[in-house]
């Protein structure tokens, strides 16, 4: 990715603008997501919603667990427990986000949520198209098609963010996504339940100081992305095509605490390093690692758990 510092030609005023490789020529990313942990009031409700409207495979349960993804990967561990919903006000979870691998995956997804009459909010950002809703517990979730191949670069600073997508005109990035044109891609009525290929591509999240959370996951070695302050967020690429697999902003309160114990909220997230050798440089930067089953636990400067390891 290469920032510069430009005048806008539409505003007149300096922006920094971050282009985007071509996906064709860029490389895969250094660095994996594997399952989300999330902590829930009802756990019945919680997977039936992952499972009978998502899409995800059910993959074992047993005490106050269960494990939801594709046939090959689990992408969701839900727990028990929680005795509200989500709180905000605090750093944590903002959404995680289901990738799907291709534009019918995509929208035999799109197909299931409007069949079970979930509401969503359909988004095109250009570099993606997408679709929010809540989870039962009101937990965010995200459903993406990545399409960096629609996507020029991002325009960005003081209060003004403009995304240029792949013939130079400006778009807002938050335009409502056509889901007729989504739908289209299907054959009929089909929706299947999610493939192997579809996982946690991104993972966004509420923190209490956008310049620590910018060293922290720069130190981490994602590669620059978004840093805008003015808008309370930043946001980083792993090195490939995408340049959006960590986000993290502000928009609880800058020093928004963790959400607390007993709330519906997420325990940690799976972070997957290329090699040991890359896994050893990311744990040399952080403060405290907690050597657990299957990995490291170490906290972001928000309080966020994350569980590194590495993808082998």
């Amino acid at each position: 990715m290469a920032t510069q510092l430009v005048r806008s030609p539409l505003t007149g005023d300096m922006v920094n603008v971050l282009t985007w490789p071509n996906p064709a020529q860029a490389p895969a990313d250094r660095i994996t997501f594997g399952a989300v942990h999330l902590d829930v009031t009802d756990l019945n409700r919680s997977t039936a919603f992952w499972r009978d409207v998502v899409g995800l495979v059910e993959r074992s349960s047993g005490g106050d667990r269960v494990e939801l993804g594709t046939a090959e990967e689990t992408l969701i561990s839900l727990y028990g427990g929680a005795k509200t919903g989500f709180q905000h006000g605090f750093s944590g979870i903002y959404h995680p986000a289901i990738h799907a691998p291709t534009e019918a995956d995509f929208a035999r997804i799109v197909l299931r949520l409007l069949q079970a009459g979930w509401h969503i909010a359909p988004t095109d950002h250009v570099f993606s198209k997408a679709i929010y809703l809540l989870d039962p517990d009101g937990i965010t979730v995200e459903i993406t098609l990545e399409t960096p191949e629609r996507m020029q670069s991002v325009q960005y600073g003081g209060r003004t963010m403009l995304v240029m997508d792949k013939d130079g005109v400006p778009r807002s990035g938050r335009d409502r996504l056509d889901l007729n044109l989504v739908l289209q891609s299907l054959s009929g009525n089909d929706n299947a339940r999610v493939v192997n290929g579809t996982r946690v591509g991104h993972v966004h999240l509420y923190g209490s100081d956008v310049n620590a959370s910018y060293e922290f996951y720069k130190n981490l070695g994602f590669s620059d992305g978004i840093y805008a302050p003015s808008f309370g967020a930043v946001d980083f690429g792993a090195g490939g095509a995408f340049n959006h697999r960590i986000g993290v902003n502000t928009w609880q309160g800058a020093g928004a605490p963790p959400a607390p114990e007993g709330t519906a909220r997420m325990r940690h997230f799976t972070m997957r390093f290329e090699t040991t050798a890359h896994l050893d440089t990311a744990l040399g930067t952080t403060p405290d690692p907690v050597e657990v089953d299957g990995g490291h636990l170490v906290k972001d400067p928000s309080g966020n758990s994350i569980l590194l390891t590495t993808a082998a």
